[in-house]
């Protein structure tokens, strides 16, 4: 497993990170565990939860397994979503944070995390409160670096702005849904995480399953009766295009999973891609991706099995014209 550089930090964390969503869930707590060592014994020192999975089992569960050696994990968080029938327990509210933060600690069972994200974009609260209170929470020594999770490019360079105007901590680390079939954030997204130096941890490498290929041509299954991710990965033409790719795959002597993960972490832009699993089996191929040579021509090859989003300007023959 090798090691990069989280953004502008100066600390390193494994090509991969782990999402631990699963835990308390589809994992109970001697699964998690297993996937856990496998991880660790796999050379995965970044693990990143939420304390909205599974009502905050994911976090308890996590804190447990990392309470002998805390001190070797870059460990993120993340909180927006409800955790309660308060109509404040929710959103990225100055309020909000410090209390999500301290609720996550205590299950976490340590005194700070590294990584922070605001879990999504908070469309009544100001960009500079939700600056401020990442802000409280760092100057507390509760997190160390601020993070962002599904913003535009526009909103997360509109609070480095008002971050490095008012002499905050910037935003250090980004987490975009990014593979095969969403591919949006090519367009101004990973760019702009560029220009920052900003590290960049994609969620869903794999499109919840999709692109594993075990999906095709069945009318049941995740894709089919979690409303969610029907409505995300519901199109016909990604099925279509995960058909093809599976079937590169299969003749290349490929694993579509392990290729799926190593195809997103080859961006130049991406720090670590997220992986996840249910149980030890599906992790082992997701871990496989460290051994994938993901060269540019073989990336090339895969990327055209897909749609090419549109530049931002929309001026999509600029893309295949020329330069002047």
């Amino acid at each position: 497993m090798k090691t990069k550089l989280l953004g502008r930090t100066g600390i390193s964390v494994s090509q991969l990170c782990f999402g631990t969503m699963s835990f308390g869930g589809d994992a109970d707590e001697a699964t998690a565990g297993a996937m856990y060592k496998a991880c660790r014994d796999a050379g995965i020192n970044f693990f990143d939860t939420a304390n909205e999975y599974n009502k905050g089992r994911s976090e308890e569960i996590l804190g447990r397994l990392i309470k002998d050696h805390r001190d070797d994990l870059v460990l993120a968080t993340k909180c927006f979503n409800p955790t309660g029938p308060d109509v404040n327990a929710r959103g990225a509210s100055r309020r909000h944070v410090v209390r999500a933060v301290e609720d996550s600690l205590r299950r976490l069972q340590t005194d700070r995390v590294e990584v922070l994200f605001l879990h999504r974009f908070d469309a009544v609260t100001p960009i500079d409160e939700m600056m401020r209170a990442l802000e409280d929470v760092v100057r507390a020594g509760k997190v160390i670096y601020p993070a962002v999770s599904n913003w535009s490019a526009w909103q997360t360079q509109r609070a480095l702005d008002i971050q490095e105007r008012a002499d905050w901590a910037r935003l250090q680390v980004i987490q975009p849904m990014y593979n095969l079939v969403k591919r949006q954030a090519e367009v101004e997204i990973l760019p702009m995480a560029a220009a920052n130096g900003l590290g960049v941890i994609p969620y869903s490498p794999g499109a919840a399953g999709l692109l594993s290929g075990k999906y095709l041509g069945q009318a049941t299954g995740r894709l089919k009766t979690n409303r969610m991710y029907e409505a995300r990965y519901g199109d016909g033409w990604m099925f279509e295009v995960a058909e093809s790719y599976v079937a590169f795959c299969r003749e290349r002597g490929l694993h579509p999973v392990g290729t799926a993960v190593a195809w997103v972490g080859a961006h130049p832009s991406v720090t670590a891609p997220i992986i996840g699993a249910r149980n030890t089996d599906q992790l082992k191929d997701s871990l496989a991706a460290v051994d994938i040579d993901m060269t540019p021509s073989l990336r090339a090859e895969i990327a055209d099995l897909s749609r090419t989003p549109p530049p931002a300007t929309d001026r999509s023959e600029e893309l295949k014209a020329p330069r002047p």
